[in-house]
């Protein structure tokens, strides 16, 4: 199943880098990721910026976000990994300002596909899980650094559902 998530999220990254680039607004980011009961890892996004709609709600920025994440389960001699694709529309509201440097608050649900649904001793049930992200972005121009935190569950649609939450660090650039 790896490989048809991995040839899934080159297709995506593909067809959104395509529309990215015809409008110049977009961006790569990369997180780090520390879960709950030993579970890190990492996760590589790309971010695009649709210039149509950065306006429409005053200074609210707008992007849609692709990433593929990479976890990382440790328990005693235990290791077991993941594989998640996820596609995320993101809201970043300005909040505050210090020492001149923009802070947003960001909040967003998107969709994201798990690889196995048995993961750190939890069975998620579902391989299709809703991904939810609140947090705070320091915008330093053309980089960013966010911290936020990150909960995927599939919103109770099939039982158990356990949920995964993970506090991520992210930089990310634009171009």
């Amino acid at each position: 199943m790896k490989t048809s998530f991995l040839s899934l999220f080159i297709f995506v990254l593909l067809f959104t880098s395509q529309h990215a680039f015809a409008q110049s607004q977009h961006g790569y980011a990369i997180d780090l990721l520390k879960g709950e009961g030993g579970v890190n890892g990492f996760k590589l996004a790309h971010q695009y910026y649709p210039t149509g709609l950065q306006s429409l709600l005053g200074d609210t920025r707008f992007y849609f976000e692709t990433s593929v994440n990479l976890w990382q389960y440790n328990h005693g001699d235990k290791t077991q990994s993941n594989v998640v694709l996820a596609m995320s529309p993101v809201l970043l509201f300005p909040a505050f300002s210090i020492n001149n440097t923009p802070i947003y608050v960001e909040a967003g649900i998107g969709i994201s596909l798990v690889d196995e649904t048995y993961f750190a001793g939890k069975n998620i049930s579902t391989h299709y899980q809703f991904e939810d992200r609140i947090g705070l972005v320091a915008d330093f121009g053309e980089t960013n650094v966010a911290l936020r935190i990150i909960h995927y569950s599939n919103a109770g649609f099939k039982d158990p559902n356990p949920g995964l939450n993970f506090l991520t660090l992210s930089v990310a650039k634009r171009f």
